[in-house]
């Protein structure tokens, strides 16, 4: 009888397999032609302005990964620079075409800033075992975004088949959502793989750091906090939070527990929801924001 394959042995094949079925998409697969330019971008642009720029920020991502894991495992390594970046920022500059092609202003992307944060983790991550709770945490991340990136184009999807933009949502967003779920496999996988070696103690530490960190994926200060809130509403993900909130934190809960018995979702990642629903709420209401109009001609 075979032995049993290893974790790393696993992720190798899997980013390998990722690598081969879900290359960079091809431009010339892309038709960006619009039925509605001004009606998709009254519901949708603020959306594809958002989705963009999180997808172009991947170039941040890599500085910040190297930053706060400056000796990470080579499978690790493989999967962010050689497979998972180029995909991502493809996502991003498709998008961002799109919503040029609606009348909007080119995605505003941070790609340098990287945090004293990150700073702090890179120097602790040189002890054993602090890299390994910082691995966890780049691994719980990982795939709370992929999993909220997945729900989020879904939703997408749907909203433009229904306002009839078939173009738009078959060759662009069916595209992009198709090559989310291996993300969210790659960093589900390394978590399971990894939790099977933590100390008690770590696990409480990766909580409590997941407790003082988490946010929605590219919220990074209190205007993009509401951004998102505003992309929630659009998308509907309002209607039903606490199932979204489910499904974005199921593989947290399953590792590191929902900081109380019975729980379904860690009450950190259902309030950082909220907060940005309130946020966007908010704005709207002391400021009139219109998170979908165009930029001014």
């Amino acid at each position: 009888m075979s032995k049993p394959r290893s974790t790393e042995q696993r992720l190798v094949e899997h980013v390998d397999r990722i690598a081969q079925e879900h290359p960079p998409i091809e431009l010339g697969t892309v038709d960006f032609s619009v039925r509605d330019p001004a009606a998709m971008n009254a519901r949708f642009g603020h959306v594809l302005d958002y989705m963009a720029r999180v997808e172009l920020e991947v170039d941040r991502n890599v500085l910040e990964l190297t930053t706060m894991l400056p000796d990470p495992p080579e499978v690790d390594r493989y999967f962010y620079a050689d497979v998972w970046h180029p995909q991502e920022v493809r996502h991003g500059q498709i998008l961002d075409e799109l919503q040029v092609r609606l009348g909007r202003d080119h995605a505003v992307a941070d790609l340098t800033t990287v945090s004293a944060k990150m700073h702090v983790l890179g120097a602790l991550s040189h002890i054993p075992p602090i890299e390994d709770v910082v691995r966890m945490l780049y691994y719980l991340t990982g795939q709370a975004t992929e999993r909220s990136a997945v729900l989020a184009y879904n939703l997408l999807h749907n909203g433009l088949v229904e306002t009839g933009e078939t173009a738009a949502a078959e060759t662009i967003v069916a595209q992009i959502k198709r090559q989310e779920p291996a993300h969210h496999a790659f960093y589900s996988m390394s978590a399971r793989g990894l939790d099977d070696q933590l100390a008690p103690w770590q696990r409480w530490l990766v909580r409590r750091l997941r407790a003082l960190s988490f946010a929605p994926v590219g919220a990074n200060n209190p205007q993009q906090t509401a951004d998102f809130g505003d992309l929630m509403v659009t998308l509907g993900i309002d209607d039903d939070l606490d199932r979204f909130a489910t499904a974005v934190a199921r593989v947290e809960v399953e590792l590191i527990g929902a900081a109380g018995q019975g729980l379904r979702v860690p009450p950190y990642v259902l309030k950082a929801f909220r907060d940005a629903l309130e946020a966007a709420h908010a704005r709207r209401g002391t400021a009139g924001h219109a998170p979908s109009a165009a930029p001014a001609p």
